[in-house]
């Protein structure tokens, strides 16, 4: 099991940002990266959602591509903005949701991600696609 991190580009200012080996255990890597990032900024609120959201992306990915799997956090900028959270890999296909059938062992990923975010989306990239949602974080009274 591989709990390595191919790179950290950044986790510095208002972003952090990962590269996961397509292994299985990017999964529990990439969530204990988000939590962590997110104790760092003081955004433990989201924290729990956001490493479950992250699971749930990086575990597709790693069902339907081989490669690199990227995990980005944008801080939100002020008051009432959002967590910008991105999972990217090398597949060119657009994730779609699917009505999972009661027996179904899977399909309720994307469901999941549409339901707890504020609003999530994917974009073709240069390289494969990028699956992507927001959490609203709470006001703070610092």
């Amino acid at each position: 099991m591989a709990w390595e991190v191919i790179g950290v580009i950044d986790t510095e200012g208002a972003r952090a940002e990962w590269t996961f080996p397509a292994d299985p255990g990017a999964v529990r890597t990439a969530r204990a990266a988000v939590r962590g990032q997110l104790r760092g900024w003081g955004l433990e609120p989201v924290s729990d959602v956001a490493a479950l959201l992250v699971s749930e992306l990086v575990t597709n990915s790693l069902r339907h591509a081989t490669g690199p799997i990227g995990v980005r956090l944008v801080r939100p900028a002020g008051i009432g903005g959002g967590l910008l959270v991105e999972v990217s890999d090398p597949l060119p296909e657009l994730p779609r949701e699917r009505v999972a059938r009661p027996d179904d062992e899977s399909g309720r990923g994307l469901q999941l991600v549409a339901s707890s975010s504020r609003r999530w989306g994917s974009r073709p990239g240069a390289a494969g696609k990028t699956v992507w949602f927001e959490l609203a974080v709470p006001d703070r009274a610092d």
